[in-house]
């Protein structure tokens, strides 16, 4: 079980601005790979908080410490990583094949996972649904500690986020670089997602993209959403005539990777309780 209380940390001040993983480079001694190893450990704390995020900015007078333990890290699951965690809420980064909560007989989704961790740690919290992957859909996610913070998040969510963007590859060479898909979505009967470019009753949706590298086979996409409707990067990019790879339900059957190929890779928002600047980005996990 993961206790902080039983690390020994030495503790370093910080007197310029910089990012973590730059100043424990010039701080520490050993390789990078050992000192990314640490930070993956959760064996780093800022201002009393585990932090993992490599690039989390660093600003004078903050405080570091560092574990000397060499088991940091004993939560482990094949379903998730935790990314950061304060005492308001906790950011992960899901895997693919898992919900985000519980659905229909289905007991396999992230919320049961965190609030088995908090049991485990003794925290007196339990994870509250804020925004939602779908299944075979990974990325970043922030799920609250409390209520009053979850209802801040569910309720000012998109003043509080000022930046969410997603990679795919699509099937196929997308000619253009750069472009904006508007539309309304809409389920028909049987829950499939449709579009149409004139108001039908559903949802309007807009979704901003840009290549960041292509063959002539798969296009890596980069996709910024500018809101959040249900399938709507998978709708879209259907509507573009270059699906997302792997997606059974919206797909052509390209499927090179043996994955939905959609990943939450960025997420900035702004803290629900202290307003500071939150910026995590993970590795993209898709190579064409």
């Amino acid at each position: 079980m993961y206790n902080p209380k039983l690390k020994e940390y030495k503790t370093y001040n910080v007197e310029t601005e910089k990012p973590l993983l730059e100043f424990l480079l010039e701080t520490l001694s050993g390789s990078r790979n050992k000192i990314k190893d640490i930070l993956k450990g959760r064996g780093i704390q800022i201002n009393g908080r585990t932090v993992t995020q490599y690039d989390y900015p660093l600003t004078p007078g903050m405080k570091v410490k560092v574990s000397n333990s060499k088991k940091n890290d004993v939560f482990k699951s094949r379903w998730l990583d935790i990314v950061y965690e304060d005492q308001y809420l906790i950011v992960i980064e899901k895997k693919t094949g898992i919900l985000s909560m519980a659905a229909g007989h289905s007991t396999l989704n992230v919320k049961t996972v965190l609030d088995d961790y908090f049991r485990k740690t003794r925290q007196k919290c339990r994870a509250h649904v804020v925004h939602r992957l779908d299944r075979d859909t990974s990325g970043l996610m922030v799920y609250a500690k409390d209520i009053d913070t979850e209802q801040i998040l569910e309720h000012e969510w998109h003043d509080i986020v000022y930046d969410r963007r997603y990679v795919a590859v699509l099937s196929g060479e997308v000619v253009e670089d750069d472009g904006t898909i508007e539309s309304w979505l809409k389920d028909n009967k049987a829950y499939i997602t449709y579009s149409s470019s004139e108001d039908n009753g559903g949802k309007h949706a807009i979704t901003h993209f840009h290549v960041l590298k292509r063959t002539t086979e798969h296009t890596l996409m980069e996709f910024r959403l500018e809101t959040g409707r249900k399938n709507q990067i998978r709708v879209h990019a259907a509507e573009m005539g270059h699906p997302v790879c792997g997606d059974v339900k919206y797909g052509n059957g390209d499927d090179p990777m043996h994955r939905l190929c959609l990943h939450a890779y960025m997420l900035c928002f702004y803290h629900p309780i202290t307003n500071k600047p939150l910026e995590f980005k993970t590795t993209i996990p898709f190579k064409i």
